[in-house]
C-alpha cells in the first residue's frame, strides 16, 4: 500500500498527491479497492458493482527468417563470387612466380611465420606473387611451394607444441627459397 501523504510544515495544511496504481491486469488511476470489493478465491463480492475488466495478452506472432538463417544468402553469395570469377578472366604473367604457402589455422604460430616468409619473398624477390591459404588449409600443416611445381618446405600433421616449425630459422628458410626461385 502506498505511504500516507505527510503534512509539509510550512503550510500546516495537508496537501494530497495524486496516486496511480499500475497493476498487471488493470490499470486504475486514483481508483481504490478494499479488499472485501476484490475477488477472494474466485467468488465475486457481494453487492459489488465495479466491473472487472480482463486484457487480453498480446498475439504471439511468427517472427519470419532472414535470408541469412536460412542460409539462401550464403548461397546467393557463393554463386555471385562464382559469376564475377567467371566473368573476370585474370591476366596472367608467365614471368611471374607465384608461391602458396599453406598455414594451419589452430595457432598463431603459423601465420607469424607464414606472414614473415611472405613479406621476406616480396621484398626479396621482385614479381613474385605469395599468396596465403588459397584453400582451406590442412590441420597441423605448414608447407610452402610453388604453384603447380615444386615444393620448398612441407611439415604436415604436426601436432602441439609444434617443435619442428618453431626449430626452424625464418631467415635461412627465405634465403633458401630465394635461391631456389632465381
Amino acid at each position: 500500500m502506498a505511504p500516507t501523504p505527510r503534512k509539509s510544515k510550512a503550510d500546516g495544511e495537508e496537501k494530497p498527491k495524486p496516486v496511480t496504481t499500475v497493476s498487471s491486469r488493470v490499470t486504475r488511476s486514483m481508483d481504490r479497492r478494499t479488499r472485501s470489493e476484490t475477488q477472494q478465491n474466485g467468488a465475486k463480492a457481494s453487492g459489488s458493482a465495479t466491473k472487472q475488466v480482463k486484457l487480453q495478452s498480446p498475439k504471439k506472432t511468427k517472427r519470419k527468417k532472414s535470408s541469412i538463417e536460412t542460409g539462401k544468402a550464403k548461397k546467393a553469395k557463393k554463386e555471385d563470387e562464382a559469376s564475377e570469377e567467371e566473368e573476370k578472366p585474370e591476366v596472367e604473367d608467365p614471368t611471374k612466380t607465384k608461391i602458396v604457402i599453406e598455414h594451419c589455422k589452430q595457432c598463431n604460430a603459423f601465420k607469424t611465420r607464414a606472414i614473415q616468409v611472405k613479406e621476406g619473398l616480396e621484398e626479396a624477390v621482385p614479381g613474385v606473387i605469395v599468396t596465403l591459404n588459397p584453400e582451406k588449409p590442412r590441420r597441423g600443416c605448414f608447407e610452402i611451394r610453388e604453384e603447380g611445381g615444386q615444393t620448398f618446405i612441407s611439415l604436415l600433421e604436426m601436432k602441439r607444441p609444434f617443435a619442428p616449425m618453431k626449430a626452424l630459422d625464418m631467415e635461412e628458410v627465405i634465403e633458401d627459397i630465394i635461391k631456389k626461385i632465381k
